[in-house]
C-alpha cells in the first residue's frame, strides 16, 4: 500500500552550521555547471583586440542549425600542477595600444606593463613584428603556447632578444587571463556568493543539509 511520509525541509539560514557546510558543498559541486567564465572571456577578447592579438576561432554548431565562432581560449584550474590558461591567435602591432589599455583598465598595472613591453620591442624593430600563437601538447598554461615571431617588410634581422621579449609578453597575457579566471571562480565559490545563489533559487534542504527535491 502507498505510504504517505512527511519530511521537514529548511531554508539555508535555518540550518545548523554543519548542515550549511553540506549545503554549500552540494552547490559548489553542481552550481557552476555553466559557462561562468563568459564575462572574463569577453574582457580578455577586448584586451586582446586593444593589444593587437586577433584570436583564432572554432566554428560551433548551434542547436537551431546555425553556427557561431568561439575563440580558442583554454584553461584548467585551479590548484593542480600544470593548471593555467592559454590561447591561440595572431599578434601584430596595434598603434596606441599603450594608451588605450590604460583607458580600458586604468588600475591594471600588469596590462600596462605588457602593453609597454610590446611597444618597446616593436619600436626597436620599426613596428614590423608579428607573431603566430598556437597551442601544443595536452596541458593548458602559458608554456603550452608555441610562439613564432617574424619581422615583416624589408629583409632585416630582428634586434637581439626580440623573439624572447614578444613571447614573454604574450605568455604574461595568458597568465593575466588565468588570474582573472581564478579570481572569478573563487568569488563564485565563496560562502557569500553561494549563499546568495541558494537563496535566490529557493533551494530547500533536510536537517543535515542535503538538497530536497520535490517529486511532482
Amino acid at each position: 500500500m502507498p505510504e504517505l511520509m512527511e519530511i521537514e525541509t529548511y531554508r539555508l539560514e535555518e540550518l545548523s552550521e554543519r548542515a550549511k557546510t553540506n549545503a554549500r558543498s552540494w552547490h559548489r559541486e553542481t552550481g557552476l555547471d555553466y559557462d561562468w567564465h563568459d564575462f572574463t572571456y569577453d574582457d580578455f577578447e577586448r584586451v586582446c583586440d586593444i593589444l593587437g592579438v586577433s584570436l583564432k576561432t572554432n566554428i560551433v554548431r548551434l542547436h537551431g542549425g546555425g553556427t557561431r565562432r568561439e575563440p580558442r581560449i583554454y584553461f584548467t584550474g585551479f590548484w593542480s600542477q600544470g593548471d593555467g590558461a592559454c590561447y591561440e591567435g595572431f599578434y601584430s602591432y596595434a598603434k596606441g595600444a599603450h594608451r588605450r589599455i590604460r583607458d580600458h583598465a586604468p588600475l591594471d598595472t600588469e596590462l600596462h606593463r605588457i602593453a609597454d613591453a610590446l611597444r618597446a620591442v616593436q619600436s626597436r624593430n620599426f613596428y614590423q613584428l608579428s607573431a603566430d600563437v598556437s597551442h601544443r601538447g595536452c596541458y593548458y598554461h602559458e608554456h603550452s603556447m608555441a610562439i613564432s615571431v617574424e619581422r615583416d617588410g624589408i629583409s632585416q634581422d630582428m634586434t637581439a632578444d626580440t623573439e624572447e621579449a614578444i613571447a614573454e609578453a604574450l605568455r604574461d597575457l595568458a597568465c593575466w587571463l588565468y588570474r582573472g579566471l581564478r579570481a572569478e571562480y573563487e568569488y563564485l565559490s565563496s560562502d557569500e556568493a553561494v549563499d546568495e545563489s541558494i537563496s535566490a533559487n529557493g533551494y530547500r534542504f533536510t536537517a543535515s543539509g542535503e538538497r530536497f527535491v520535490r517529486i511532482a
